[in-house]
């Protein structure tokens, strides 16, 4: 078995999974700030809690693309 390629799958698999748990937290988060009535530019927040969202969504579509053989191949 090669263990360089098993330790570089592990890391990206790791390294995807960080990112997509961060964006969406950002996202539930900003989403959150955005909510308070004491905000002074609440649609900033909320456009970018959106954004956050929408990456999240980007890398799942992405993963599903690699994961199944029938769009990659």
């Amino acid at each position: 078995m090669k263990w360089l390629e098993l330790l570089t799958v592990a890391g990206a698999t790791l390294a995807a999974a960080v990112t997509v748990v961060v964006l969406y937290s950002l996202g539930v988060r900003l989403t959150a700030i955005a909510g308070d009535v004491r905000q002074a530019s609440p649609g900033v927040k909320r456009s970018l809690a959106y954004l956050c969202f929408g990456l999240c969504g980007l890398a799942v579509l992405f993963g599903l693309y690699l994961i199944i053989p029938y769009f990659s191949g």
